[in-house]
């Protein structure tokens, strides 16, 4: 896929179809973001409508959506189970882009999951076991005391998927794609469809 020029916006507003400039940008951002060019910031809400919002890794996108792992009782997991919705927003600095993404939310396959989850470091699998995500911790000891003890438990042969443990898919309805431009007069494209399966409408909006 042909790279969009940072500072032209002839490709970026011609193009029809937002997965694959989102994929043109995420290729010119992992060769100029220092680091971590998949983080994307990552909004939901809970059950009053106060948002939280996290920065979180992209760790797999296609045609059906935008993937990436967490324990599923944390506050994120329990606030994406709840409202099945969810935003993201990538921004890269070195490249003055942002892309902003709301859709719905489903998880990955277990299938899926495994597979990731066996991808992972066996630290960070150790980890994942002792780790009661987002809930109160009473000391730092205690938690190095839970990764001793699965540490332990798992010092022969695999380290299994907790059953707590697994990926969301972000299914966009949306997308915005911002280029800076100077005097703030910025490059805002919008993509958005009424359904996961219907056609993408594109619309210029004001800076």
């Amino acid at each position: 896929m042909d790279a969009i020029q940072s500072g032209s916006s002839a490709d970026f507003t011609e193009r029809d179809e937002p997965f694959a400039l989102f994929d043109a940008w995420m290729q010119e951002a992992t060769a100029s973001e220092p680091n971590d060019p998949n983080a994307m910031s990552l909004a939901t809400v809970d059950a009053s409508g106060m948002p939280h919002v996290r920065v979180v890794l992209l760790k797999g996108v296609d045609e059906k959506g935008f993937v990436f792992y967490t324990n599923t009782e944390s506050q994120k997991g329990r606030e994406l189970e709840a409202s099945g919705k969810a935003a993201l927003c990538f921004h890269w600095k070195s490249l003055r882009r942002q892309i902003r993404i709301r859709g719905s939310v489903g998880r990955v396959t277990d299938a899926e999951a495994d597979a990731y989850y066996a991808s992972r470091p066996r630290d960070s699998r150790i980890g994942a076991w002792a780790s009661q995500q987002s809930r109160p911790l009473e000391s730092r000891f205690a938690l190095e005391k839970a990764v001793a003890k699965y540490a332990a438990r798992y010092a022969l042969g695999d380290v299994p998927r907790p059953p707590y443990w697994s990926g969301y898919r972000i299914m966009p309805i949306s997308f915005e794609f911002w280029q800076d431009r100077p005097f703030r007069l910025h490059e805002r494209i919008r993509f958005e469809r009424e359904s996961l399966d219907g056609p993408w409408t594109k619309s210029r909006l004001y800076p």
